[in-house]
């Protein structure tokens, strides 16, 4: 909670997170299976319960949080989210559903059958990325067609990935059909720079100080 409650005193309005159901189907904000790297607990979120997993120390003190949780703490935030196990989708979408805030998430992520599940779950309104699977068939088409990622809002994507790697071109050919384009997960200042000139849309990062103190450098800093 710390970590996003500091992005949010910066300014910082868009916050990033995977999710895990833990085993009574609770939504926990945290990227890894399991316990080990940040608690050095062995156990993995899928086989504990809500009351289990809040007990954890994760340092200083900090608990591991509840997405409904950030959801309240922080109402003027929207939050993009990776559902990291299918054991997420009908509780991350029944989170999103109470709190009347699929206006407010964003789902992207590695597997392109979650990305679907849960827009078929919520909705053309739910703001989404195109999967790996589905952006690559559509770099391999040819020619790739003027009409494609129709139910998606954006394109979330690493600067590379196997044979994929972000031109100009295709940064582009993105912005002509409509998409933005947001760079993960970039902590280089270099990067951050070459990035941006490139001109994309967002950036994700770990390192939130860095970038906002680059984007006041260039006068592109706008809180939120």
């Amino acid at each position: 909670m710390a970590a996003f409650a500091h992005s949010v005193s910066l300014g910082y309005r868009y916050l990033e997170t995977d999710v895990h159901a833990t085993r009574d189907g609770r939504i926990v904000a945290a990227h890894d299976p399991d316990l080990m790297r940040v608690a050095g607990v062995a156990g993995n979120i899928a086989d504990l319960t809500w009351a289990e997993v809040q007990q954890v120390d994760v340092g200083d003190g900090e608990r591991i949080p509840l997405l409904a949780d950030l959801l309240t703490t922080f109402p003027e935030a929207r939050f993009n989210v990776d559902a990291k196990a299918d054991a997420a989708v009908e509780p991350l979408t029944k989170v999103i559903k109470d709190h009347d805030a699929v206006d407010r998430i964003g789902v992207g992520g590695f597997d392109d059958a979650r990305i679907v599940a849960l827009r078929e779950r919520l909705g053309p309104a739910l703001c989404t990325s195109p999967g790996p699977m589905e952006l690559l068939a559509w770099l391999g088409s040819d020619p790739r067609p003027e009409q494609a990622f129709g139910d998606h809002g954006c394109l979330q994507i690493p600067p590379q990935f196997g044979q994929f790697e972000l031109t100009s071109e295709l940064l582009e050919a993105a912005h002509e059909l409509g998409l933005q384009v947001h760079l993960w997960t970039i902590n280089d200042p270099a990067e951050m720079v070459r990035l941006l000139d490139l001109g994309v849309d967002a950036i994700i990062t770990d390192e939130v100080d860095l970038l906002r103190q680059l984007l006041v450098e260039r006068d592109s800093w706008h809180a939120g």
